[in-house]
């Protein structure tokens, strides 16, 4: 939109006070008055707020094995950012109005970018990384701390307790690293509750009737790919070394197929939140409010001139909805919500949501979608963690398969289940079959991931077996004259048996080989007593044997996730068009709010629960149980895969009830319109087909 146009739009009554703006001032009124620029501006900042929420989850294995966290705990921490978030959400959403929302908006983007910049701040508090615990200071990291030393050198190794290296300064930097990053990811939630609500809410104040679902759909088009960027961020930052800009003298030996490595999982914080720090300057600067749009947008006219919609047949024109809808909704709670204080409030808030709640259709509706958001929640936290130990895949290709195929896939479902509301103009029944249908063919596109797996490595002294080690049977006393720290984690590899050591000292092993190339170096270890021939045997998990699996598997869980969420926006109607109208807006409100409660919030704590009791060794620190080394594959499969299969059928089971209760009421409603004609007109929005409204699917 030209200057000219701005300034042609403007009166002396559209700017706020009735006060006319001075001409030195026109240049700013017309970026900062514009509903375009804030509606490129706000993608922009959920965009990078998006990015910096989700980043956690891409690099949660990466913060595990640095700061020895479990996967419950884990899983608690990517949970965290719900807590304040919850706790605001309703109140924002009523209470918006009074405020200044650019500006909270602006103050809300500054706490997520310091909240973003809080969680990188345990890498430079903490000690440098060191992938060798067992490594004395002036000896250099993964040489000879690891090999077998004869018993009468070195006396036994003292228990983890006990070393001199646990002490409390240990143990409290820790507990505050820990602290710091609970702390960072509640106030990421606290900071996110503005921003969302508010910038729609403005959008849909000051745009005009006809360009709002244009506006609000491009807004979250582009915000939808937030997620995708924070995968792919994470892609990028994992590659690199976690102390790059500490690194030790002479470098290190580690590749990132190594278990030890552990990548720059700080840099994608410190990335994001200078994105969400940039993206928030122009809130502080957009007015409290603005002129109304009263241009439609030339090409949105075209689109719905050459549609084949209601609209452009002249049933509805969007000026005549936005004439109706002040008149239908101004004696509900809608209206009233922002004169109420916040006592009256708090009174009236519990009798509207046992009302809300005691309605069938939004009961089961919400518990459907707690279902599908708890299998979304476990599976965006732990997928990329469970792809790399069931298929011995680096974090950063994990993180790159989810950000590629599962999140676009995910975007497309919700876009086609869109188009499919509105094109075919579905009402309440057919929205309910199609959720049944998507629901059922995600759940049974779950079954072939039970049997998409690798077998558990065979580690000597964990997973013991007789028949499958001819290694340790062909010497049964290979390293009993090597003394072993007890807390040593540098894996190695015999080629030949398939058979993983924890240590080289473990195997045998006396001495080392580096075989230098072009781009890296390779580590040998040779002079092993418990491996046929001695050796020499490179440094390294053993490699799967059935890492070509990976992606069947993603492509049927992209595939699940796209069918999964094609039923977003038909419950999303149901809800819609199940409640009250006056209470429609705080139906929503609930809705959200359940779903962090009962979804959100849960779910990562029960994968990464269940995820923790399929463990089989368990590394030790200071006495306590850090990060988890190996894993019973076949069982963390099935408890994974069996988990989302579980949250799925509950979907399907909730669809199932929705769609016979709508069956149930349209037979009720076709026999009161034969027995009396009067009621056709209250019982016709219940009956679907072409007849319904276009207004009543805009939302």
């Amino acid at each position: 939109m030209s200057d000219k146009d701005t300034k042609a739009m403007m009166s002396t009554e559209d700017i706020p006070q009735g006060k006319a703006s001075p001409n030195s001032q026109d240049l700013q009124r017309s970026v900062f008055y514009s509903i375009k620029f804030f509606v490129l501006c706000h993608s922009l900042l959920q965009l990078a707020q998006l990015m910096i929420s989700g980043y956690l989850k891409s690099s949660i294995s990466t913060v595990e094995k640095r700061f020895g966290l479990s996967s419950q705990t884990s899983g608690l921490l990517a949970a965290f950012n719900e807590v304040g978030n919850t706790a605001l959400i309703v109140f924002v959403s009523y209470f918006g109005s009074r405020v200044h929302r650019p500006r909270l908006i602006g103050y809300g983007a500054v706490l997520v970018a310091l909240a973003g910049l809080l969680m990188s701040l345990p890498h430079f508090i903490s000690e440098p990384y060191r992938y060798d615990h067992a490594s004395p200071v002036d000896m250099p990291q993964d040489f000879e701390a690891s090999l077998c030393q004869s018993k009468t050198l070195v006396p036994d190794p003292t228990p983890a307790p006990s070393n001199s290296s646990c002490s409390s300064y240990t143990e409290t930097q820790h507990l505050a690293v820990v602290g710091i990053m609970f702390t960072a990811q509640t106030l990421l939630g606290v900071g996110g509750v503005p921003i969302q609500p508010f910038g729609i809410s403005y959008i849909d104040d000051f745009a005009h009737n006809s360009n709002s679902p244009l506006y609000l759909g491009i807004l979250f088009a582009v915000t939808m790919m937030g997620p995708g960027m924070a995968y792919g961020l994470g892609g990028l930052m994992l590659r690199l070394y976690v102390d790059i800009d500490r690194m030790p003298e002479g470098g290190i030996s580690l590749t990132s197929k190594d278990p030890r490595w552990v990548g720059a999982w700080w840099l994608g914080f410190l990335i994001s939140a200078g994105a969400v720090a940039l993206a928030a300057v122009p809130y502080f600067f957009f007015p409290k409010e603005m002129p109304k749009e009263k241009h439609e947008l030339r090409f949105w006219r075209k689109v719905l001139t050459v549609s084949d919609s209601p609209v452009s047949r002249g049933e509805d024109s969007p000026s005549e909805q936005s004439l109706q809808e002040p008149l239908e909704k101004q004696d509900g709670l809608v209206q009233i919500a922002p004169d109420l204080t916040v006592i009256q409030f708090i009174k009236v808030f519990p009798r509207v949501l046992l009302r809300t709640l005691r309605h069938p259709i939004f009961l089961l509706v919400v518990l459907s979608q707690v279902c599908m958001s708890s299998m979304v929640a476990g599976m965006a936290t732990f997928l990329p963690k469970f792809l790399e130990r069931q298929f011995s895949v680096t974090a950063s290709y994990a993180n790159l398969l989810i950000g590629g195929l599962t999140i676009p896939s995910a975007i497309i479902g919700i876009v086609v289940g869109g188009m499919l509301v509105k094109r075919l103009h579905l009402g309440p029944m057919r929205c309910g079959a199609l959720c049944l249908l998507g629901a059922l063919f995600c759940l049974l596109l779950s079954l072939p991931l039970f049997f998409m797996g690798c077998p558990t490595h065979q580690i000597a002294g964990i997973t013991h077996e007789p028949g499958n080690l001819p290694g340790l049977e062909q010497f049964p006393a290979c390293r009993g004259n090597c003394s072993c720290p007890l807390d040593d984690f540098n894996p190695i590899c015999d080629p030949s048996t398939h058979v993983e050591y924890l240590t080289p000292c473990q195997a045998g092993c006396t001495s080392r080989v580096v075989q230098e190339a072009l781009d890296k170096s390779q580590v040998f270890y040779a002079n092993c007593s418990c491996v046929v021939g001695g050796g020499p045997v490179p440094a390294g998990s053993c490699d799967s044997a059935c890492s070509h699996l990976v992606l069947p598997f993603m492509f049927l869980v992209s595939l699940g996730a796209a069918l999964a969420s094609l039923t977003h926006t038909p419950s999303f109607m149901l809800i819609l068009r199940g409640v009250k109208k006056e209470d429609k807006t705080l139906a929503v409100g609930i809705q959200f709010m359940l779903l962090r409660v009962l979804a959100w919030m849960p779910s990562p704590v029960i994968h990464g629960s269940a995820i923790d009791t399929t463990c089989v060794y368990w590394a030790q620190s200071c006495g306590r149980r850090a990060v988890c080394r190996y894993y019973d594959h076949d069982l963390l499969r099935n408890r994974f895969v069996g988990l989302q299969f579980f949250f799925k059928t509950g979907s399907l089971a909730c669809f199932a009830l929705i769609l016979a209760i709508l069956r149930q009421q349209d037979k009720e409603e076709r026999t009161q319109v034969t027995v009396s004609i009067p009621g056709l007109q209250q019982q016709q929005p219940l009956v679907s087909g072409p007849e319904k409204k276009p207004e009543e699917f805009r939302a």
